[in-house]
């Protein structure tokens, strides 16, 4: 980071030449147009300048926009405090976006990580045809195209393989980049015979096989499977995909690398075992310690383990008095993946009163107040040092006493849990998070993403609520914080209006 220095000229110069060597292109409503057309593929930003994530995300972009520059994948920018109307054309709501153009009438929604070597990985992915025709020669330089491929050999007649594949790699192309050869002497080569899916790695054992029956179901399940590291390690890249893979994480943390290899070396028997059942990984105790508190664990004691099962968000701490070895890990393991463990559960006690028109709910009555059947329930996941919570506090207030004073008194609760100090079943990725559990389908939350005004959220409630409850207003200011952004990234980096976990 420059610091500032007063009336440094060779500061502004090398602020100058900094922004001259700039390989991501900052556009204008006169230059955009005619920069999507004469590139073939071009991810533009949609930043201000004062936003944080944005800030957060500059160094990355540029890296990313310097590896794209020798395959022309081009990274470009636009101002949105300037180029507001170009902005609004392209229906940014939040800060930063991110948009994949093909042309100007061709656009797509960036939903990699943001970090360089993600947007690079996710890039090629886009300027690469959904299937790759390779040949002998061309086969050795995919496999190392990204950490993972895929590649398929087909036979040219097997009419039904082929579409199933090529069906697949348009639905998956945001995540893997898709070969196929139909030369068997290749596929001999490469140790197998038509059909089959080879998934390169760089990693682990370098390479898994598919050979079942093709089926889009099936090869994707192996493909996720075949594509996580038996031990893997958990940090702002990878979060988000343990968090959506549908498995148990299984927590290692240590302070070193030399001690994260070494216990991740001790319990890989153990992750091949739960391959595909559980994911193993391992995550710095220095960097990241604070999230053992997430996970019920201590956060002035490592090594230690837990297992996340992250579909109901259950922790399962492994008792930091022990030692963590092969065979206690082991037993930990085996009662966690029979049924036989019960989650720890971190609450707050119930409140013996309600003070104020807002429900406060905690971990032991949240079951009781928000999957409460009958009633729509809307309720807020907070941090007590979240500054935007602290802004919605008073118009999230006014909100429930509108309800409390209304004929709907009985059918809608406003509600709020601190998130930090109660275990809760929703996978929450920033603060805050709003989400409406209607009466008859608690199954199924609305999540709220519009502006924090109390007007829009009794609209939000009237048409997302069974009983369309609707309540009139006095007055309706703005809560003051940036209007909601689009849902278009990944956990990892909740947006503006978010502070992040």
């Amino acid at each position: 980071m420059y610091k500032k220095v007063a009336f440094s000229l060779l500061a502004a110069v090398a602020a100058v030449s900094a922004a001259d060597a700039s390989d991501v292109h900052q556009l204008t409503k006169d230059t955009f147009d005619d920069f999507v057309k004469t590139n073939d593929l071009v991810l533009a930003e949609f930043f201000a300048p004062w936003c944080g994530h944005c800030k957060a995300l500059a160094p990355e972009y540029e890296e990313a926009a310097t590896s794209l520059k020798e395959k022309d994948i081009k990274l470009a920018k636009v101002d949105c405090t300037e180029e507001s109307e170009l902005c609004q054309s392209f229906g940014v709501e939040g800060y930063p976006t991110l948009k994949v153009f093909r042309g100007k009438d061709n656009i797509t929604p960036y939903s990699g990580q943001r970090k360089a070597n993600a947007i690079t990985s996710y890039m090629i992915k886009q300027s690469l045809p959904a299937v790759s025709i390779l040949s002998s020669e061309t086969l050795e330089d995919f496999k190392t195209a990204d950490k993972v491929v895929l590649v398929a050999y087909i036979d040219a007649s097997d009419k039904s393989s082929n579409e199933t594949f090529t069906a697949l790699a348009e639905k998956l192309r945001d995540s893997y980049p898709f070969g196929a050869s139909n030369d068997a002497a290749l596929a001999e080569a490469e140790g197998v015979k038509a059909p089959a899916v080879v998934l390169y790695k760089q990693f682990d054992e370098g390479k898994a096989t598919f050979t079942e029956k093709f089926d889009a179901e099936a090869i994707e399940s192996f493909a996720k499977t075949a594509s996580t590291p038996l031990i893997g390690e958990v940090g702002p890249e990878t979060y988000s995909g343990y968090m959506s893979a549908g498995l148990p994480l299984a927590y290692i943390f240590a302070e070193t690398s030399e001690e994260r290899k070494e216990l991740g070396d001790a319990l890989k028997p153990l992750a091949e075992t739960y391959r595909g059942k559980i994911n193993f990984a391992t995550i710095d105790a220095k960097a990241f310690g604070a999230h053992a508190g997430n996970l019920n664990l201590k956060t002035d004691k490592f090594p230690s383990f837990a297992i996340q099962e992250t579909v109901k968000n259950q922790k399962f701490p492994f008792d930091q008095e022990k030692e963590i070895t092969h065979d206690a890990i082991k037993k930990f393991v085996d009662e966690f993946s029979s049924g036989k463990m019960e989650p720890s559960i971190k609450s707050e006690p119930i409140p013996e009163t309600q003070e104020g028109a807002v429900t406060v709910v905690v971990a032991k009555n949240y079951n009781d107040v928000v999957l409460d059947d009958k009633k729509d329930v809307l309720i807020e996941f907070y941090a007590p040092w979240c500054g935007h919570c602290k802004a919605l506090a008073p118009k999230y207030e006014d909100l429930a006493a509108l309800y409390a004073a209304s004929e709907f008194k009985d059918k809608v609760v406003i509600a709020k849990v601190d998130a930090t100090a109660n275990d809760v079943p929703d996978e929450i990725q920033g603060f805050p998070t709003i989400k409406l559990y209607p009466a008859g389908g608690k199954k199924e939350p609305v999540t709220y993403s519009g502006s924090r005004t109390v007007e829009d959220l009794i609209t939000f409630v009237k048409e997302n609520g069974k009983y369309k409850a609707e309540v009139s207003e006095k007055s309706a200011e703005e809560t003051p914080v940036a209007p909601a952004a689009t849902e278009s990234t990944s956990s990892e980096a909740a947006e503006e209006t978010h502070d992040e976990l």
